[in-house]
């Protein structure tokens, strides 16, 4: 798009207005929450005129959705939940404020679970996310738009969030690249907090070329976000697969796992078959805390989260009752009616684990498992330059699939919540195609900020 912008083929405008056409064609998706036509045709324009200039950044001509959980001044936010109606944002995330230093064109913001919170994007106040592969299964979630937007060719790439493979699944179910970057890379100033030791800004895109293009614009230090690393951020862009042999382990219990599709087990071992005929050291290891990954991840996040959320309380701003007579009523009605079921199952399950009689049956212990998974996971990495595993358990599921037990559901991230309780750096990548006609992804995970030899390996991977 960038060749074609410099040789004068196309204009920002002329790739602006085709996107506005496509969304417009595409609305029974319900990727998009809110569309910014006549912002995004001026600031086309005005990218147009820089490029004549020869000022413009280095994203210039790149349309971009951004998940409904990331702030963008003077523009609504929602999260996708009744809580925050009518809510305009005073400020811009930092990772959007490094967007437009870059020229990039926002076209509107992306439908997600409520607050971040789901697998499927269907806790939502706007409906379903479809999958574009197959409108009757779901896009994954919970940057459901996100994936969904981007695979459908809506927009050239998304920002999602990913707190246990927000970002990865739904890129796995919709058959594009998801990156998650280490926690701390990118700063996480403007993004509605789910939970805060865990969630990650990202890309979702086409290539790993753009996902590379983006982690190097938005990483980096930020002074309204304490816990941001100030490492120096590489040219992830300019990154390419250096020809050596890599060290590469592969989970064992992960490939034995009930309930895995026999069809994705069968593409990872094709995989790894392959990858050591191409020279690379291929190694079974085991790891004996696969079982503990989720139940520890949703201990300690419905934790954050019961507090992060304590901030929607119907007085400050968003969503108030009309039923209300007094101060308690106003707290109780207002969250009753404004928070979903599964916002409201989990920040009673946090608030539960908190409480002063479980708080270290289950709060204390599961930070006490979730460091000694961080132990055993850097002691991959002493060994291995990458894990590999599938980014999911099957394809894309049905629209409206009921469980008679809602946490079925949350074996959805059994492969993807170990890199976000550790906060290693991962990338889902669309290599294979299952006889249902659906993508199958392969997931790839790498030590704290070796985001250049994740991205170098991937571009490999991919071509």
């Amino acid at each position: 798009m960038q060749k074609a912008l410099q040789n004068k083929s196309t204009s920002c405008l002329e790739i602006t207005n085709s996107y506005l056409q496509k969304i417009k064609d595409n609305t029974h998706l319900n990727a998009f929450v809110e569309v910014y036509n006549d912002e995004a045709i001026l600031k086309a324009k005005e990218v147009d005129e820089k490029i004549k200039n020869g000022t413009a950044g280095k994203l210039a001509g790149m349309v971009i959705g951004i998940k409904d959980n990331i702030c963008y001044k003077g523009h609504k936010i929602s999260a996708a939940s009744k809580i925050l109606d009518g809510f305009e944002s005073l400020f811009s995330a930092t990772v959007i404020e490094k967007l437009l230093e870059e020229d990039v064109i926002i076209i509107g913001r992306l439908n997600c679970d409520e607050f971040a919170m789901g697998s499927a994007n269907e806790n939502t106040i706007y409906g379903a996310a479809k999958n574009p592969l197959d409108n009757s299964k779901v896009a994954g979630g919970s940057s459901g738009g996100s994936a969904a937007a981007v695979a459908a060719g809506l927009c050239l790439a998304a920002l999602g969030s990913d707190t246990g493979g927000s970002i990865r699944q739904p890129a796995a179910f919709c058959g594009i690249v998801g990156l998650k970057p280490t926690y701390s890379r990118v700063s996480r100033y403007g993004l509605i907090a789910y939970a805060s030791s865990f969630d990650q800004i990202g890309p979702l895109t086409n290539n790993v070329d753009d996902a590379a293009l983006i982690l190097e614009t938005i990483a980096g230090e930020d002074d309204f976000d304490s816990t941001v690393s100030t490492k120096e951020v590489e040219s992830y862009s300019k990154k390419k697969f250096d020809g050596k042999p890599k060290k590469i382990a592969y989970i064992q219990e992960c490939l034995d796992r009930e309930g895995l599709d026999p069809e994705i087990k069968r593409f990872i071992e094709e995989k790894i078959n392959s990858l050591k005929d191409e020279g690379h050291l291929i190694e079974s290891i085991s790891f004996p805390y696969l079982d503990l990954l989720v139940p520890t991840y949703y201990v300690i996040t419905t934790a954050e989260a019961s507090s992060n959320l304590a901030r929607f309380d119907g007085i400050h701003y968003g969503y108030r009752s009309n039923n209300i007579s007094d101060l308690e009523s106003t707290y109780v009605n207002s969250r009753t009616e404004g928070f979903g079921d599964e916002v409201k199952r989990r920040i009673m399950l946090g608030t539960f684990v908190l409480s002063s009689g479980y708080h270290d049956a289950y709060f204390t212990k599961a930070q006490k498992i979730r460091r000694l998974i961080k132990d055993n996971t850097n002691e991959m990495f002493k060994n291995y330059d990458f894990i590999i595993s599938p980014t999911t358990p099957h394809t894309a599921f049905k629209i409206g699939q009921v469980y008679k037990d809602p946490t079925v559901m949350y074996l959805e991230d059994i492969f993807t919540v170990q890199a976000n309780l550790t906060g290693n750096p991962a990338i889902s990548l669309p290599l294979g195609m299952h006889s249902n006609g659906l993508p199958i992804s392969m997931h790839l995970m790498a030590d704290n900020f070796n985001e250049a030899g994740l991205i170098a390996f991937s571009k490999y991977l991919s071509k």
